[in-house]
């Protein structure tokens, strides 16, 4: 029999009864049987597109690798990794926001708290342009490893307020990762919706301890890390299958607005190689009619008024 005191014990009971299963956040539905969604002018859907600024910190094994070492193993410092992600924030950047300018898109900056102060001019553009940030944790790691979530969570949204004249709306897990808690501590720490949950090409209402949080519509299979980095394709696959993608989802929408993401990466998509084609997703999706380029937060204020209604 435990030793512990028996207010102790029941303390730790009733914690673990609070965390909730993903099953426990959201009911199954069917897209087909929703009441249909109209978005403003007669669009049938809304795209936004997600920028991630990451900071990696070189003290620490790279988050993602494109060379190896000699002898394997995580070196410290490990120089080439490093700075071929240094690369995006440095030149990468920069020709997405010449092709960004050159559409007149928005674009959805997922940002790093930490990233904040390492690359100044990044913020200035993206604030010059208007685009919206989002948390993206105070540093790239797993959520799981972050020491105070709450904590974390509440220090990307001071420094990106304090940055910008306003806090974070948004928040995009870094590699989408959530504890049992996330949710919960997004609502309690002013956040008003998530897009860590990739099951829906709809917003949908996750529930929460306190009151329900919104997750807008995320994507794996259009990424570029998946794409690129995991699934080792040739620069192309990108405008292949999110072309794909799109005329498919577009279709789909004939009824009921759908949602479409685009997720790159400054070190990823914004290499010399794999800028142009991009350029032909944007030129492409910019010349069919009844598509919205929005950001995270018109689509959330969208969805809040004239989509379903929080339970």
């Amino acid at each position: 029999m435990s030793t512990r005191p028996k207010r102790q014990r029941a303390a730790t009971k009733t914690a673990k009864k609070r965390l909730m299963l993903p099953s426990d956040r959201l009911a199954y539905s069917a897209i087909t049987e929703r009441a249909p969604l109209k978005l403003p002018d007669g669009a049938r859907m809304a795209v936004w597109i997600i920028v991630n600024v990451e900071e990696w910190d070189f003290t620490q094994p790279m988050p993602r690798t494109v060379l190896s070492p000699p002898a394997g193993g995580s070196p410290i410092p490990d120089v080439p990794n490093w700075a071929w992600h240094e690369y995006g924030n440095r030149v990468g950047f920069w020709r997405f926001v010449e092709l960004f300018d050159a559409f007149s898109i928005p674009a959805v900056l997922a940002i790093n708290g930490s990233a904040v102060a390492a690359y100044p001019p990044i913020v200035r553009a993206a604030i010059e342009r208007k685009w919206e940030f989002i948390g993206h944790g105070y540093t790239q790691r797993n959520m799981q490893k972050v020491a105070d979530e709450r904590a974390d969570i509440r220090r990307t949204r001071e420094v990106i307020a304090k940055a910008t004249g306003a806090p974070p709306r948004g928040w995009l897990g870094p590699g989408l990762t959530e504890t049992w808690e996330t949710p919960d501590l997004l609502v309690e720490e002013g956040y008003d919706y998530v897009a860590d949950w990739v099951l829906d090409d709809q917003p949908v209402w996750l529930k929460t301890r306190t009151r329900p949080i919104l997750n807008l519509p995320y994507t794996q299979e259009c990424n570029d890390v998946a794409m690129m980095l995991i699934q080792h394709h040739k620069a192309s696959e990108y405008s292949d299958r999110a072309l794909d993608q799109f005329e498919q989802i577009y279709a789909d929408a004939a009824d009921s607005a759908r949602v479409m993401a685009l997720v790159v990466h400054p070190y990823i998509m914004g290499a010399p190689h794999r800028l142009k084609y991009l350029r032909r997703v944007f030129e492409t999706i910019r010349a069919r009619s009844g598509v919205k380029f929005w950001t995270g937060a018109e689509i959330a204020d969208w969805y809040l008024a004239t989509g379903a209604k929080a339970p």
